[in-house]
């Protein structure tokens, strides 16, 4: 089968695309065609070394996926030969990844797939819609009619926090870097979208929620909270999931006085079970029509390294070329 994989860690010139065997599926995984393949910002992070995590050498690139069942294996009763799933968490603690035309995967992390959902959709929302899920009814416990800010709203987790916030009836409010990222967030369904660049973020906000913002999912590496913290209604909640080398300053009278809240965590983290009610719903939502992946960029699978050049200058380089997620088409 051809793949995209690597050698050794580095950048990405290390990245080769060739023939692997095809793996054989183990007890309770099923073999999935791999269609398309979605990238994150993880990938390029286990690809250049920069996590330590366990690889196993040919490493296989990528986390998220959407195909179609070709085999079971033993005691995998989910799903069966022809079936469209999705899904992520691979690529990491030690399982291969997913850019190849195979990949044996355990069935607790796959999800049906939406029958009127293109595969390169139904991967770009794996991560980033999981992820956003978690962050705001897992760990915020956002309700009905609360406000809600989100900075990127045009980005991949940012697209997603303001479709859900939308989905489960809060006000949605949210910021990007260019007129035409500010009107894709109007599209998405945000209450409010502004130029970061050209507006005052904070302004904005208070005149959006007088008494404060209730939910605050920040999506950025280097959270400034001397801005944001103020801005939290009383017992508001702010959502951290990015920044591994951050070291903020945290105002802490305006913090602990307001019975405010820091609300750390890492998608990874979450069990297969946990994850698998965030998919469901996100499939219903999608079912309903009130949820949509975008899909920024697409990719042959010959020009992996190309896409995660292309994923790096846009998150790591703030090159601000992308809206939505690269994808990796691999059929």
């Amino acid at each position: 089968m051809r793949a995209a994989y690597i050698e050794e860690t580095g950048p990405p010139d290390v990245i080769r695309v060739g023939d692997l065997p095809i793996p054989e599926p183990g007890p309770g995984q099923a073999l999935v065609r791999i269609r398309a393949v979605a990238l994150n910002p993880f990938d390029l992070y286990i690809r250049a070394g920069t996590i330590k995590a366990p690889l196993t050498f040919p490493h296989v690139l990528a986390c998220d996926f959407a195909g179609v069942v070709e085999k079971v294996g033993p005691g995998a009763a989910r799903f069966e030969p022809g079936d469209r799933v999705w899904g992520s968490n691979q690529g990491m603690l030690g399982r291969q990844g997913v850019a190849a035309e195979f990949a044996a995967i355990d069935d607790e992390w796959l999800h049906p797939t939406p029958a009127l959902l293109p595969d390169p959709e139904a991967a770009a929302m794996a991560m980033v819609g999981i992820t956003a899920h978690l962050g705001l009814f897992h760990r915020a416990g956002l309700k009905q009619g609360e406000f809600v800010y989100v900075p990127g709203g045009a980005g991949g987790v940012g697209s997603m926090v303001v479709q859900m916030a939308k989905a489960a009836g809060a006000w949605v409010a949210t910021s990007a870097g260019a007129p035409e990222r500010v009107e894709l967030c109007e599209r998405l369904g945000a209450d409010l979208a502004f130029n970061y660049k050209t507006d005052d973020p904070a302004a904005r906000l208070r005149e959006f929620a007088p008494d404060g913002i209730d939910v605050w999912y920040e999506t950025q590496r280097q959270p400034d909270l001397a801005v944001s913290v103020p801005l939290l209604r009383e017992r508001g909640r702010m959502v951290l999931m990015a920044g591994r080398d951050a070291t903020p300053a945290l105002p802490l009278g305006s913090f602990y006085t307001r019975d405010c809240s820091l609300l750390g965590f890492a998608m990874f983290n979450a069990s297969a079970e946990e994850q698998g009610r965030c998919a469901a719903e996100m499939v219903h939502w999608i079912e309903e029509g009130r949820l949509k992946p975008v899909v920024g960029r697409a990719f042959p699978l010959s020009a992996a390294a190309d896409a995660e050049r292309f994923l790096e200058a846009n998150t790591i380089g703030k090159a601000g070329d992308l809206v939505g997620k690269v994808v990796v088409l691999v059929d």
